[in-house]
């Protein structure tokens, strides 16, 4: 049995994760977006790779089915509806709409991690929901693959909390996990943080949120189990 993290979707292909379980993280803040727009009745989510290409996705789509949103250096695109903020993700904002996304981080993961079957969205507010639907398809399968968002293309420590905190939760109490080097840093790096709130903090991320005015999405990101969505990624668009 064998669980692999990867800190970054960069240098993946669709082949190397056909047909395995996948989970995507990216809890500041697209994963954590997507989880509370499904839970707040959007159809959908359709992540797109930029912001053109989710323009382009609805430039033929009739008016009030759908809601542009995302964000480029943490700020709502101009134009767009919204921004990439979970407290944005309301029932009168979203539900009964179809979200386009357009996120630097996050989305690009999703779309890379399109080979997937199934491709789960993880975040801290529906931390326990989808650990345990991770857990059943590894106790299934066997293999597990979570994929981190990362930032800029590197390494970021909240996603890498996030995935130490579900490796130790799918793993627990099965005999002989075997786990990739960044799959045990992660477990290694989840048991030394005081919490979620700590290690959000901690992150360059959050850094970069709270200088831009955004602290209030950094405490709401890390607040878990808010709900128990568990978004599942197919044929480009996640649904609950």
């Amino acid at each position: 049995m064998k669980i692999d993290v990867y800190y970054t979707p960069f240098g993946l292909s669709a082949g190397d994760l056909t047909g395995r379980a996948v989970v995507v993280i990216d809890v500041l803040r697209a994963t954590s977006s997507i989880v509370m727009a499904l839970a707040a009745g959007a159809r959908a989510v359709v992540p797109a790779a930029t912001s053109e290409e989710a323009v382009r996705l609805t430039s033929n789509l009739e008016r009030g089915g759908f809601v542009l949103a995302g964000e480029r250096r943490s700020l709502k695109i101009e134009g767009f509806g919204l921004g990439n903020s979970p407290r944005e993700m309301t029932p009168d904002a979203v539900g009964g709409k179809t979200v386009y996304l357009a996120t630097t981080n996050g989305t690009p993961a999703l779309v890379a991690a399109q080979g997937g079957d199934p491709v789960l969205v993880a975040a801290a507010v529906n931390f326990s929901a989808v650990a345990e639907r991770a857990r059943a398809l590894f106790t299934e399968r066997g293999a597990l693959v979570i994929i981190c968002a990362g930032r800029e293309k590197q390494f970021a420590m909240e996603d890498a909390y996030t995935a130490g905190r579900l490796v130790k939760a799918v793993k627990k109490g099965v005999r002989k996990v075997a786990l990739n080097d960044a799959a045990q840093v992660a477990l290694d790096l989840a048991a030394q943080q005081g919490g979620w709130s700590d290690a959000f903090a901690a992150s360059a991320a959050a850094r970069q949120l709270i200088e831009a005015g955004l602290a209030e999405d950094v405490a709401y990101c890390a607040q878990p189990d808010r709900v128990r969505v568990v978004p599942v990624y197919a044929d480009r668009r996640i649904t609950a």
